[in-house]
């Protein structure tokens, strides 16, 4: 009984023994199962962060490299722009009673037909015109078209080869911002072929030049600097289409330049180079002195007006279009809907929206009560020059 009670003792103990073991082998295996996990685990994170560092590392490369790449560009852009468009700037030459003048001009092809085009104060008053083309060549030439209204000419040059012609494209000013990068080529004191740079710094703006008593509207201005014999040169875009073409600047000003907006030049080409003239510039019939001419807080005061923005109406033409419908003391303050902050914005629609012939809604204050009006809009008299 003894031996028996001794022999399922021992029995009970190695029961015991192998249950305890089978428990740590388990938990050992358990664990072996759990830190391979764990370690696999820990071993992605660091391939997911090391792939991430060199996706950084290679984006803010790349970004890098771009911002190189493009300034490289930029500059090798302009040398080249100058390259493919220079040819296409000439040098026009013109004799009057009072001397000799170099201007500016440049190539266009327009409808197959090779002309140049400069502005109209190049050849006011001439009695001889010659184009020099950038191979030295110069050749006669005579006026197709121009409009004084809008500074703008078109020559014909005559027995010069078809060779000598590197016509460019002209685009829609519409688009222009302020900011955006210009290039103007011409010829400053005869100094052919000459380049400069600046931005658009206003759109929209009027000047007034002496040969007639009506404003250049919707004019762009710039900072690209010009000098005399700049006129009538092109103002490019950044890929060297035409936008504009140079015409004046302020005396002693500090790149205070202005340029006939590419619009025009698109408008009135097809007229200036089948007719010789451009009529259909739209005519309000109103007038003001220069003093009174754009509203103002002071000026406000001053009439006891309750508007301090629009046009203000000095007189009205007799007989004009505006003739019985506006009155002297009006303030324009709106066009079609459109808002009319000054003198400005009343040439730029006018000239940029409208033609002889249409009807327009012309909202004013009358006696610090705002009225619309219908006007007919008329024709620029002919110009007397």
């Amino acid at each position: 009984m003894l031996r028996l009670f001794i022999s399922r003792k021992a029995s009970g103990s190695l029961l015991a023994l192998l249950f305890a073991m089978g428990l740590l082998v388990g938990g050992l295996a358990v664990f072996y199962i759990n830190y391979r996990q764990i370690s696999n685990l820990n071993s992605e994170v660091t391939d997911l962060q090391n792939q991430i560092a060199h996706l950084n590392g290679s984006q803010n490369q790349s970004i890098t490299n771009q911002t190189i790449t493009i300034y490289q560009n930029g500059t090798a852009g302009l040398a080249d722009l100058y390259q493919r468009v220079s040819a296409s700037v000439v040098l026009v030459q013109s004799t009057a009673s009072d001397g000799e003048y170099q201007a500016s001009g440049f190539v266009y092809n327009y409808s197959g037909m090779m002309v140049v085009i400069t502005n109209f104060h190049v050849i006011y008053n001439t009695t001889s015109v010659s184009v020099t083309f950038s191979s030295g060549r110069g050749y006669a030439a005579t006026v197709l078209g121009s409009d004084v209204y809008a500074d703008l000419a078109v020559l014909s040059v005559h027995d010069a080869p078809l060779n000598e012609y590197v016509p460019l494209q002209i685009v829609s000013s519409s688009a222009l911002r302020v900011g955006d990068q210009v290039i103007a080529i011409g010829n400053p004191y005869g100094l052919v072929g000459s380049l400069t740079t600046g931005v658009v710094s206003a759109l929209g703006r009027s000047i007034q030049e002496e040969y007639t008593s009506f404003s250049i509207a919707n004019i762009i201005q710039t900072s690209t600097p010009i000098n005399p014999g700049n006129s009538g040169g092109p103002l490019l875009n950044a890929v060297g289409d035409v936008v504009g073409i140079t015409t004046a600047s302020v005396y002693d000003s500090q790149g205070l330049v202005f340029a006939i907006p590419s619009s025009t030049i698109l408008k009135e080409v097809g007229s200036l180079v089948t007719t010789g003239r451009y009529l259909s510039h739209s005519y309000l019939g109103i007038a003001s002195s220069p003093s009174r001419s754009d509203m103002s807080y002071d000026l406000a005061q001053e009439l006891n007006l309750n508007v301090t923005y629009g046009r203000y109406v000095g007189t009205v033409a007799v007989g004009g279009p505006s003739d019985g419908k506006l009155q002297a003391g009006d303030v324009i303050i709106a066009f079609n809907g459109t808002t009319i902050k000054n003198s400005d914005d009343l040439g730029s629609y006018l000239e940029g929206n409208t033609l002889p012939g249409d009807l327009v809604v012309v909202t004013v204050v009358r006696n610090n009560t705002t009225v619309d009006v219908n006007v007919i809009l008329g024709t620029r008299p002919t110009p007397q020059i």
